[in-house]
Order: structure tokens, then sequence, then C-alpha cells
């Protein structure tokens, strides 16, 4: 059984290394130049034992597009330095395009329950490739959510015939930066020029999942990427809303300025109210999520909580943290059921200074 260092969020602690490469191309002077975010890394277990890894691989270079993107995962246990299993793979698109960026999926070879953490990394240089030119279209008519996700949408090619055309999406979760959280593939194999494609998806989708971007490739043109929200999930039979979050030291006392190495503790609450008398218990996680302030906001720190609501009330929960580095903090909060349903909106913000 997977351990909690394969959680979804403690993916994004899991992940030792990203490197990046760079070639000269034979044309110009330009440096390709590729990276993997770790912040966007997921990694989940499938419905056949396998371990998943997704995330997405961004092309900085402004003028070069690249081909031949390789990723290598290793797969280990919580003792062994040696992996379990090396598996190598390619991103969703054959070509990234300059300024460009296109998730990858790879998945152990097999449904070895011993895997509990995972690193990824680039495995060769990229090439410079050719553009394939923005031939194709796609958007969507239609989104809907119940216990399954079922989207449609049309496909616009240009004037000329493609053959190897995939409609791809790229789910994403609802945190800052987002993650990819798996992606899903319809084939549509040969389109003809000046033609019209309507296509569907009807599947059980990660429940965190709050959009996608939608996406097309074929052996010569490709699309823009589409950025889709989710209709979400309604919630009738309960309210929860969290409040009042702040940041104690062991006497209790609120803090508005912390110390690097003082133990500190993340504390709020949480009022929950039933629409319903069909049950007055609920299993949930409340978890917390620390957030250098800036452009490229980096994850410092996330920490969890499972509890259980019976019945109405107001209950508390406080997360301890160490902080390690100076510099200005935001706090995220969060409730989930225990299938990874939001089952609250997220809590207030709180700026935290670090010295």
């Amino acid at each position: 059984m997977f351990k909690v260092i394969l959680c979804t969020f403690l993916i994004l602690l899991l992940v030792p290394f990203s490197e990046a490469f760079s070639a000269e191309s034979t044309d110009t002077p330009s440096t390709l130049t590729l990276s993997i975010n770790e912040d966007n890394i997921h990694v989940y277990q499938d419905s056949d034992g396998h371990t998943v890894v997704v995330g997405l691989v961004e092309n900085n270079n402004s003028l070069t597009p690249v081909t031949g993107v390789q990723i290598q995962v290793n797969f280990y246990d919580d003792t062994n330095p040696v992996p379990l299993e090396v598996v190598q793979g390619n991103t969703i698109l054959e070509v990234i395009s300059a300024n460009g960026k296109s998730p990858f999926s790879i998945r152990s070879a097999s449904p070895n329950p011993q895997i509990t953490q995972a690193s990824v990394s680039l495995s060769s240089p990229p090439v410079p490739s050719n553009p394939k030119h923005s031939g194709l279209t796609v958007y969507s008519t239609d989104v809907f959510l119940d216990d399954s996700f079922r989207f449609s949408g049309i496909l616009q090619n240009g004037g000329a015939p493609n053959s190897n055309t995939n409609v791809y999406l790229a789910f994403y979760d609802g945190f800052e930066p987002s993650r990819i959280l798996g992606v899903s593939t319809i084939e549509l194999g040969n389109v003809g020029p000046n033609a019209e494609v309507f296509f569907n998806l009807d599947e059980v989708i990660d429940s965190r999942a709050v959009g996608f971007f939608l996406f097309a490739e074929s052996n010569i043109f490709s699309s823009n990427f589409v950025d889709i929200k989710i209709p979400p999930r309604q919630i009738v039979d309960k309210l929860i809303t969290i409040s009042d979050v702040s940041v104690e030291d062991s006497n209790g006392n609120t803090l508005s300025e912390l110390s690097v190495g003082s133990p500190v503790h993340i504390k709020s609450e949480t009022l929950i109210q039933f629409a319903s008398e069909e049950s007055d218990e609920t299993a949930y996680t409340y978890y917390v999520q620390v957030k250098e302030s800036g452009k490229m906001p980096y994850v410092e720190y996330i920490g969890k909580f499972d509890g259980r609501f019976i019945g109405t009330g107001i209950q508390t929960q406080t997360i301890d943290w160490i902080p390690e580095k100076t510099g200005l903090f935001f706090i995220e909060t969060f409730v989930w059921d225990r299938n990874n349903v939001p089952i609250a909106e997220q809590g207030p913000f709180v700026l935290i200074i670090v010295n």
C-alpha cells in the first residue's frame, strides 16, 4: 500500500532534481533550454497498481522548437538508494514550440507496491526542430460533471490532410501553481483538409481537477492550448467554512513575524452546518500550504491534519511548522473529504514575515 510520501502534495518534496539541457543550433546562436517544473509534478497509483508520474516540460527558448524530448523516471522504495525501476518516456507533444510546453505521463513497468518515491529528470539533449504550424483549432461544445466527466468538442483542420491526429486533455488541480493530475487522449487518426471533426470523452477523472488544457497535434499541425474550467461539483448536504487562520507560538500568542528555526502552530477554525440529516459524521483532511510571496511562488511547506466532523459546530485544527528561510510568505488552508473532493471554500490568506 502506498505510503504518505506518495501523497499528491508530498511529491512536491520528493522530486530531488530537474536538470536543464542546452544545445547549439547550427542555424542560430541561441541556446536550447528545457526545464521540468517540480511544482507541477504529480504521482499516483492507477487502477492496475502501476505508479504514474505526470508533469510539464517547458521550452524556455524563444526562437527554437524542439523534438525528441526524453524523460527519465527513477522509482524507489523507502530504503534502497538503487532504483527499483528506471523508465524512459517522452512528452505528449512530438514538437514543443518556442516558449511552449508539453505534459508528460510516465508509468512504471510493473504494479510494484514497494514503490514509494520517484525522481524525474531530462535524460537527453533536445533536438532542434522545424515548427508545427497552428493548422488545428480545438474548442469545446459541452462540459458536464456528475459521477463522471463528459466532454464534447470540435477540431477544425486547415488546408492540408493530416494523419496521427490526437486531441489531448491535461487536467490540473486548484493549487497555485497548478499540478497536472492526468492526461486523456482522443485519437482521431486521419483528418481531411478543411474538415471539422466532432469528438467526445466520457470517463471518471481525478476529483481534484478544476480545469484542463485542451490541445491537439497531428503529423504536420498543432493547436494552441485552450484553458477550460470544469463546472464545480455541487455540495448539497453540508456547508463548511474555514475561518480565523492564525500563527501562534508554543504559549498561544498570535504572531505576525517569525524566526527561522523556531517552531510555530498554524491554527484555524472550521464551522460545519448540515443541510440534511442523512449522516452526522464526515471524515476530512485539513491541508496547510505555505508559499513564498513573489511572481513565481515557491511552495515552502505543506502539512495536513486528518479529522472527523461529528454533527454541526466548530472544530479547531492545528499544524506545526518550522520556518527554514527568511522572507514574506502567505498561508493557504483547504478542507477535503477522504475522496480528495473539496468540501469547503479555500480559507482566508494570511501573510507572515520570517526573519
